[in-house]
């Protein structure tokens, strides 16, 4: 029987739910793709408490699809329709007994992480563009390939690392003083996202930004790392200021969309790392050309090659154009970055770290 989805679906006809229900039934299987026996779909539940109660019969559909021989691998995301992570709820502890976000302290001249041996600032002129879903999956792709890693949520304002990266820990503060960073995925990482309820406004002034930065710096226990990425938030605000002028950065990747709008902000972030004296590593081109997953039709929706112009009328190193995919941005949604989940999809990233690796970057 050739393997379709016709054949997925009637294999998951045998799969029951808690309520009684099966995988196959009222529509919880989304962007379902079936290519040279990879099969690939997203379980859809309707909040992130069914979604716990899904995980053994997302684990007997794997199974399932696994015997049948013509199934070279499976990869099910399973996501809540609310938008709340699926991942098994954990305890919060106690809050750092310290406090996050104060003025400034003096510093001379600009100043490294110890430990680590490379910081590597990751940024975008605008909002938008996938900057931080490139973060994460940058991050993993990096520890898959033997780099230790870490990763630094530096958007203030609107963090998004915890959910891309899984993580809803309170971190913890032993001595009131150094912060104890979490782990996912094989990446050391931190985020103010971490120190605050989910959902909670930050309203804080230049000063406040300034000194928060020197502290998710300086006071985490980053421990020995080959890189760290720093998720930057977009624009050319306080926190890049801070960073390029206080920080011993190794360089900064600017991430765009081809779209004419994205490039044009992109390029105030580049003349801004230019005047900073910080160097451009290279630009990455995001959601740079769309696949069907129906028909395989080959799309560029944002347009295609603009960073790579841009790259060579500047002169720096074009690293990467990076598909838009919706399996990427569900598992981003879910918890677990599309590189530790589906080997075709992480391939673009796996290239971009392995790039990064042979330069001497990370």
């Amino acid at each position: 029987m050739p393997l379709n989805h016709d054949t997925i679906m009637k294999a998951l006809a045998d799969i029951a739910l808690p309520d009684g229900s099966t995988l196959a039934q009222n529509d919880v299987v989304k962007a379902l793709t079936v290519s040279q026996g990879a099969v690939s779909f997203v379980l859809e539940a309707p909040d992130a408490t069914a979604a716990r109660s899904w995980e053994s019969a997302r684990a007997r559909a794997e199974a399932a699809l696994k015997a049948l021989s013509e199934v070279t691998s499976v990869s099910i995301v399973m996501t809540a329709h609310s938008g709340a992570p699926a991942a098994p709820a954990a305890k919060p502890d106690a809050a750092p007994s310290l406090k996050i976000g104060r003025h400034p302290t003096p510093q001379q001249g600009k100043q490294g992480v110890p430990g680590v041996k490379s910081i590597i600032a990751i940024a975008s002129g605008k909002g938008g563009v996938g900057k931080s879903t490139v973060s994460s999956n940058l991050a993993v792709a990096l520890a898959k390939l033997g780099r230790k890693v870490g990763l630094l949520d530096a958007d203030i304002y609107g963090p998004s690392q915890p959910r891309m990266m899984g993580v809803s820990k309170k971190p913890a503060s032993p001595d009131g003083t150094s912060i104890e960073p979490l782990h996912a995925h094989g990446v050391t990482m931190m985020s103010i996202g971490l120190m605050v309820e989910e959902g909670e406004a930050i309203v804080w002034r230049g000063p406040m930004l300034m000194g928060a930065m020197q502290q998710m710096l300086g006071q985490v226990q980053w421990g020995e790392l080959d890189v760290l990425l720093i998720d930057l938030p977009p624009g050319t605000g306080d926190v890049q200021l801070t960073l390029s002028q206080k920080t011993e950065l190794t360089g900064a990747l600017v991430v765009s969309t081809p779209q004419d709008v994205a490039l044009l902000d992109a390029r105030r972030g580049i003349s801004m790392f230019e005047k900073l004296g910080v160097p451009v590593l290279g630009l990455i081109e995001n959601m740079s050309t769309y696949i069907c997953p129906e028909c395989g039709h080959e799309a560029h929706i944002f347009g295609h090659g603009g960073v790579a112009k841009e790259a060579e009328k500047i002169g720096v190193p074009f690293l990467a154009a990076l598909p838009l995919s919706l399996q990427t941005r569900l598992a981003g949604d879910s918890g677990t970055p599309v590189v530790a989940q589906d080997e075709a999809l992480a391939e673009p990233y796996m290239r971009l770290a392995d790039r990064l690796i042979k330069g001497g970057i990370a």
